[in-house]
């Protein structure tokens, strides 16, 4: 039977290229068992896609770090300090709080009894924190533009595309009888819960995805963001003006 362990929180930090090893390395003396980094290109509302008439493609680094709750706090600002992510456009980062994790069998046990036990006190106050949802859409390549140009319209501030690939139902294309796997770009979309169902179906519209094998779409819940402070302060304004 597979072990499960419950209590662990996905940090993902998105940074400039070549600032990963900064990430882990910081995040593997304040605790963490490692991490992952995925490649990927970002893009922002005001961003520029050509100089000179030659495409720019703002390379990024996308780390992924799973760890305890009882780590989690010294591991968060072990990032943020080497990512420098309290600065303007260093990077972004935020946490997902996972349901159950299996394949991490050295994880169980640590601090996890006294996880368990939080007060729903403590609970509350977390998901009163909760302004931001994830929008991951994964599309064939080529139609994340598609998905960054729907997500922009309908008030995403950026966003961050990875490549990747992957089989489904309606993708069994065979040449000299050897499956080929299609290559696929995976667009994260950070965005203010308030405006995500917009954002959503805009993706849906623009990426068509109610067509079969065009792509899928969903929204995870993030506890907590650092490096948007520009959203921050524009929102502050917003509520000082009204």
């Amino acid at each position: 039977m597979t072990k499960k362990t419950y209590g662990q929180k996905l940090i993902v930090t998105i940074v400039k290229k070549e600032k990963a090893k900064k990430v882990v390395h910081a995040s593997t003396l304040a605790g963490a068992q490692g991490g992952t980094t995925l490649f990927g290109k970002g893009f922002r509302m005001d961003e520029k896609k050509r100089f000179l008439g030659i495409p720019v493609e703002r390379e990024r680094e996308v780390i992924l770090t799973l760890v305890s709750h009882s780590i989690y706090d010294s591991v968060m600002d072990a990032i943020i300090h080497a990512a420098k992510l309290n600065r303007p456009r260093q990077g972004i980062g935020f946490v997902i709080d996972t349901k159950n994790i299996s394949g991490i069998n050295h994880m169980i046990g640590l601090g996890l009894e006294s996880e368990q036990n939080a007060s729903e006190d403590v609970m509350q106050v977390e998901k009163q924190k909760l302004s931001y949802d994830l929008i991951v859409t994964i599309v064939n390549k080529g139609d994340a533009e598609k998905v960054v140009d729907a997500s922009k319209e309908a008030g995403a501030e950026g966003g961050t595309i990875i490549t990747g690939r992957g089989t489904g139902i309606h993708e069994k294309a065979k040449l000299f009888n050897i499956l080929i796997e299609p290559e696929k770009e995976v667009v994260l979309t950070l965005i203010v819960k308030e405006k995500c169902d917009g954002v959503l179906h805009a993706i849906e519209r623009g990426a068509r995805l109610d067509e079969p094998g065009r792509g899928i779409a969903f929204v995870l819940d993030v506890e907590r963001t650092v490096g948007i402070n520009h959203l921050l302060n524009q929102q502050w304004n917003e509520e000082m003006k009204e």
